[in-house]
């Protein structure tokens, strides 16, 4: 299969490299120092058990155009990256082009074919302008909920943490012939895909921690095991969910763990520092609009209070603000 990676960060070196060890036709759409290091080295990939892995035969290149036509193009950018490449992404698309989208949180395409009196709705949070939408057709799009951990380590090197799972589905819920396809590539290449037929339920069960972690740690410098030790982070932690649970509910999601099960499955984890905090301490742009913002704007298209999360979410804005006019970035070391 002809596959683009948009974005080889964290996850989009991950999948792009084990796509094309499996022999897979894979160009990553990329720039600067990575795509020099891609160019010249291949994409590396360090596994967590420690061996290395080199995928050599990658194409790379910044040109939407030069790449042409695909059978699948991986969106492995962060929500708010997708608006500045929506002009380009046409340069992609054949007639049968499908697009798997990588981001986490709320995705701009959430209400296409959702049915009720919400179907169609448009998300600003997410797609403030509209062009997502426009540009990046829901018609084409394969939802995934990506659960790997993975870090870029250095341009065109990514080091493997844990986890394999990519669920995808329909966002109509049907068992279609290209989902299908989609699963076994991934499957081939040593991923764990299953084809769900509510993929927005899926959505959800991540969402419903990273609602909640990612901002206080963003906000406090701690880890999982950390918020959920600690029992006066735990009590907000559980509060933001609780919030969020509320208007997940009103949209007809129901949660297959309990609240207690899903806070405890993020304590053994251990001491894992969020993909936000990791954020705060590079100095780049926070992910808090698409993880905490479009929760906010369900809430109040359902008319469902969100206090605790009003709260936290105006001092990750803040946080966030504060980075931007500063250029600058946070992270604790110990005192000598």
């Amino acid at each position: 299969m002809k596959i683009a990676i948009v974005g080889a960060g964290a996850i989009g070196g991950y999948v792009g490299a084990k796509l094309a060890l499996a022999g897979e036709d894979v160009t990553f759409i990329v720039r600067g120092a990575n795509l020099d290091a891609i160019r010249r080295n291949g994409m590396k990939l360090i596994m967590e058990d420690g061996t290395e892995h080199i995928a050599d035969q990658v194409k790379a290149t910044d040109n939407y155009q030069q790449a042409g036509p695909q059978d699948l193009v991986v969106l492995a950018l962060k929500a708010h990256q997708l608006e500045a490449i929506a002009d380009d992404l046409h340069h992609l698309l054949g007639p049968d082009t499908s697009i798997v989208t990588m981001q986490n949180g709320i995705p701009y395409w959430y209400f296409y074919k959702t049915g009720g009196v919400l179907e169609g709705s448009h998300l600003k949070t997410v797609d403030p302008s509209g062009a997502i939408s426009l540009k990046i057709p829901a018609s084409r799009v394969i939802g995934c909920v990506v659960y790997p951990a993975s870090e870029l380590i250095a341009p065109g090197v990514v080091r493997h943490f844990e986890g394999e799972r990519f669920p995808l589905g329909e966002l109509d819920g049907s068992s279609s012939e290209r989902v299908t396809r989609i699963a076994a590539c991934f499957v081939k290449a040593g991923f764990k895909a299953p084809v769900l037929d509510n993929i927005r339920a899926e959505i959800w069960l991540k969402l419903w921690g990273n609602v909640s972690f990612n901002p206080i740690s963003a906000l406090t410098h701690s880890t999982l095991v950390d918020i959920c030790q600690f029992p006066l982070s735990r009590a907000l932690a559980a509060a933001l969910m609780n919030e969020a649970q509320a208007i997940a509910n009103k949209l007809g999601i129901t949660f297959r763990v309990p609240l207690d099960k899903r806070i405890a499955g993020a304590e053994k984890v251990g001491k894992h520092k969020t993909s936000m905090l990791r954020d705060v301490e590079s100095g780049r742009a926070l992910e808090i609009d698409a993880l905490v913002g479009s929760v906010l704007e369900l809430g109040r298209l359902t008319e469902t209070p969100t206090p605790h999360l009003d709260t936290v979410y105006a001092l990750v804005k803040l946080l966030a603000k504060t980075f931007e006019e500063e250029r600058g970035q946070v992270q604790l070391r110990r005192a000598a």
